[in-house]
């Protein structure tokens, strides 16, 4: 099978080469099928075609229509657990049996974002993920998808997908996501990533790597959160004065180092900032949701897209103290609107 867009094409060449195997069957029902598959695929930054393995999670009812989830570039494919394996998803509040994402009733494909150095590329481009997703689902025999439902990054892709394949979805359901990035979180990312490269050129490549998602922190939320949180007096200890935030910041810096690459890091950071489609491409009906104190995606930029999209579009605004990261911090507030948009 094959999908034409823009002269990238994509293919499945291959029998899926699997990492863990068959499908595993979760209770109730439900199937986990935690696979991956070669596609062949003409990366945007790169001179000729690549075969990519595509590593992809696929659960829910085994015979419901099929939605794309996909979030952050922290995020993978492990959006639920529902085989018992692992600990719980990174947005399993959501996406679970009986919840707004009901597994009962779909089935919920996502996969780990591939990088250039899969695609042998100078860079990854939103439009080159989108094409992976459109080959993985002309792969496993999936004509169209029922929704594209994407957070952060994972809604700059769907934005993507539906411009260069409009025929494989339904509609779209993006969070904190536009068509670009807007120039000063472009500016801060810039100063993340130089953190990591400098960091790689001094051989402190995991302190580098902490700073820089220590600094992603005072982006993801907001002035009142921390306000509230972290407004006590420093403390003497180690020789120096230390804030109340300085711990949280530390730690969370920490743990992601423990486990993210690096060259990932940085490849998708840039990924974000080379992302631009054109809202009038996009004829797909979408339901847009932004957070007032998101200083990422200014909902300025979500009225910009609901205005120019070709197809249908409405825009919910969610107060929350949170922030970007409110995708991941209100599942009780975000599980209606995505029980109704799902239901259009």
């Amino acid at each position: 099978m094959t999908c034409l867009a823009e002269n990238h094409v994509i293919e499945a060449c291959r029998a899926p080469r699997e990492d863990l195997t068959a499908a595993r069957h979760a209770p109730e029902g439900l199937t986990a099928q935690r696979s991956s598959r070669r596609l062949m695929l003409t990366p945007r930054y790169a001179d000729a075609p690549v075969e990519v393995d595509v590593r992809y999670l696929w659960c829910g009812a085994a015979d419901a229509p099929t939605l794309i989830v996909q979030g952050g570039i922290s995020a993978d494919r492990d959006v639920s657990s529902v085989d018992g394996f692992g600990p719980a998803g990174w947005w399993q509040a959501l996406v679970a049996d009986g919840a707004a994402i009901d597994l009962a009733r779909w089935r919920v494909l996502a996969i780990d974002w591939v990088t250039p150095q899969e695609l042998a590329a100078s860079a990854v481009s939103s439009a080159d993920q989108g094409d992976v997703l459109a080959g993985l689902l002309a792969a496993l025999g999936i004509g169209k998808v029922h929704a594209f439902i994407g957070a952060s990054y994972g809604a700059m892709v769907a934005l993507a997908f539906a411009a260069r394949h409009p025929n494989a979805v339904d509609r779209l359901v993006l969070l904190a996501g536009a068509h670009r990035p807007h120039p000063l979180a472009t500016a801060q990312r810039s100063i993340q990533r130089g953190i990591v490269r400098l960091g790689q050129s001094t051989g402190e490549v995991k302190q580098a790597l902490a700073l820089a998602r220590q600094l992603a922190m005072t982006t993801y939320r907001s002035g009142d959160e921390f306000a509230r949180r972290f407004a006590g007096d420093p403390a003497w200890r180690d020789e120096r004065f230390h804030f109340p935030v300085e711990d949280y910041l530390e730690n969370a810096g920490n743990r992601f180092a423990e486990r993210f690459d690096a060259d990932r890091f940085v490849a998708l950071s840039e990924s974000i900032d080379l992302h631009r489609v054109e809202p009038e491409q996009v004829p797909t009906p979408t339901t847009l949701i932004g957070f007032p104190s998101d200083r990422l995606v200014p909902l300025a930029d979500l009225c910009e897209l609901q205005r120019r999209l070709r197809g249908a579009a409405t825009l919910e605004v969610v107060e929350s103290p949170y922030g970007h990261d409110a995708f991941l911090k209100e599942p009780e507030r975000l599980a209606p609107l995505l029980r109704e948009a799902l239901t259009v």
